[in-house]
């Protein structure tokens, strides 16, 4: 208690804590897009118990590992080393690594997940004679079951990597607890409104799901040792989200036209 009161009347520490918060919650953006896309999958009952349930999940996961912050270091060591690396970029640094840990590895493997989840879901929704509609939301095409199992999974890797952001910030850690927190109860509040906005808007669902394929792009370079700034990604998807909504705006001004048209 007393070094909690310690840390409440240090500006330093709420610096760190405003920072790590929004960190966390640039984040949460991936996990929170993918909950989304599923969940709009589910019978429109299960939807809200859904998302809840996923990130509900993520925010237990994440408390669990800052409980276990030793062990989540650790997972930074090397396990495994193939002896190869890449040609030497302008810094003098291997393009690329062979040297894994079990948080490249685990990169690894929730990147070629994300990757294989987008390519399958663009997919459904280029194919001619799909099974099922990728943009109908009026009809289940996925079990809860099955939904929250691929949600727990992407959990585990997007929960890794935010707390091994968060450790890399500061070494407090009831600050981080704080953030975390925060960070997820804020994706809580968003989950609904987002899975709303992306089921109104059934083109944003191609746009999320490239969004879906690059972090999965990203997670893999990652775990390869090939580290991509996390601002010029998000730069990258703030920028596209963007040119979407100008797009969304001249579509419905130009229904409005032609309605007003129409109706003389």
């Amino acid at each position: 208690m007393d070094q909690a009161l310690g840390l409440a009347a240090q500006p330093a520490a709420w610096a760190a804590l405003a920072t790590l918060i929004v960190m966390e919650v640039v984040l949460g953006i991936d996990n929170l897009i993918f909950v989304s896309i599923l969940s709009n999958k589910l019978p429109a009952e299960q939807r809200q118990k859904a998302r809840r349930l996923g990130i509900g999940l993520a925010l237990v996961m994440r408390l669990v590992l800052l409980s276990t912050i030793a062990w989540i270091v650790g997972l930074k060591a090397t396990v495994l080393d193939l002896g190869l690396t890449g040609p030497l970029d302008a810094y003098g640094k291997p393009s690329f690594e062979t040297a894994f840990s079990w948080r490249d590895m685990i990169l690894i493997a929730g990147g070629l997940f994300l990757v294989w989840k987008a390519t399958k879901e663009i997919h459904h929704a280029i194919d001619p004679h799909p099974a099922g509609d990728l943009f109908d939301t009026s009809k289940a095409m996925l079990g809860f079951g099955a939904a929250i199992v691929q949600i727990l999974l992407l959990d585990i890797v997007f929960s890794i990597d935010s707390i091994l952001t968060a450790v890399g910030m500061t070494e407090e850690l009831a600050i981080m607890f704080v953030a975390v927190i925060v960070a997820v109860g804020v994706m809580l509040l968003a989950a609904d409104p987002v899975a709303e906005f992306i089921r109104r808007n059934p083109t944003v669902v191609m746009l999320a799901l490239g969004f879906l394929l690059l972090i999965g792009a990203v997670l893999i370079a990652d775990g390869f040792g090939v580290h991509v700034p996390k601002g010029t990604i998000y730069a990258a998807m703030a920028f596209s989200a963007a040119v979407e909504g100008l797009n969304m705006v001249a579509r419905r001004r130009r229904a409005a036209a032609g309605a007003g048209t129409g109706g003389h």
